[in-house]
């Protein structure tokens, strides 16, 4: 099976294959944040792209995250720290979700035959699940605003490194070679190499880098979110 990585939004459509698993990665936070809600027993995730649509859910009665510019907009529920998910009462409700980034990677990736969300928290569930199922794999970094990050790269390459080693994927995407480099490079110092990072340095600046090293924590669940139909599910829920 082959492998690629889209290091940005704005070049999937270079990429996009409709037999392909396509993998969205957005380390900060919204695929950390995502996969920390199943493993608080959350139900099922609606990702919209505007705030406006949130609103529009909330109205019907749904609880909201959302965020823009790592900011919680007042009417949202919940901003876009994983942390916000970590409590009780969560269980069994269906969440609408609007970031900055990640939810219109994921409604990006939605025209592909699979999607499935990937962070570093979930990392060796996602590679083990990719590898059953016989489909070529794209990960999509959600990136910041179309531009390339950093930290989506590097957990790319993570992620490359597993997928690669399982002898189940080929690859020769320049891509590919670049985001596994970086991880090597990242790897040997991952809390140190972070203050690279310019969505650190956001997030520092917003007083919102308590959750860095979480999301930065190589498997912390075994959920595999996958988005079907407009909707997101654990894989383990199906």
């Amino acid at each position: 099976m082959n492998l690629e990585v889209c290091f940005s939004p704005a070049f999937y459509n270079l990429y996009q294959n409709p037999n392909a698993a396509t993998v969205v990665v957005d380390v900060f936070r919204a695929t950390t944040a995502i996969c920390t809600a199943f493993d608080y027993g959350v139900k099922s995730i609606i990702p919209v792209t505007t705030l406006e649509e949130a609103q529009f859910y909330q109205d019907q009665g749904y609880l909201i995250a959302a965020e823009r510019n790592g900011i919680k907009p007042d009417f949202a529920d919940f901003g876009n720290s994983p942390f916000n998910f970590m409590q009780e009462g969560l269980e069994g409700k269906t969440i609408v979700y609007s970031t900055t980034n990640g939810t219109q990677a994921i409604q990006m990736a939605g025209a592909s035959g699979h999607t499935v969300i990937g962070a570093f928290i979930n990392i060796s569930a996602v590679a083990e699940y990719l590898t059953t199922l016989n489909k070529d794999v794209i990960i999509l970094c959600a990136g910041w605003k179309d531009r390339f990050s950093l930290e989506d790269a590097i957990c790319s390459g993570a992620l490359a490194t597993k997928l690669l080693e399982s002898g189940a994927f080929t690859s020769t995407c320049d891509s590919v070679t670049a985001s596994i480099d970086l991880w090597r490079i990242a790897s040997m110092n991952l809390m140190e190499y972070h203050r690279k990072f310019a969505h650190t340095h956001r997030l520092k600046n917003l007083m919102l880098d308590d959750v860095i090293e979480f999301c930065l924590s190589p498997d912390q669940t075994r959920t595999v979110p996958l988005y079907r139909n407009g909707v997101i599910t654990d894989y383990r829920n199906l």
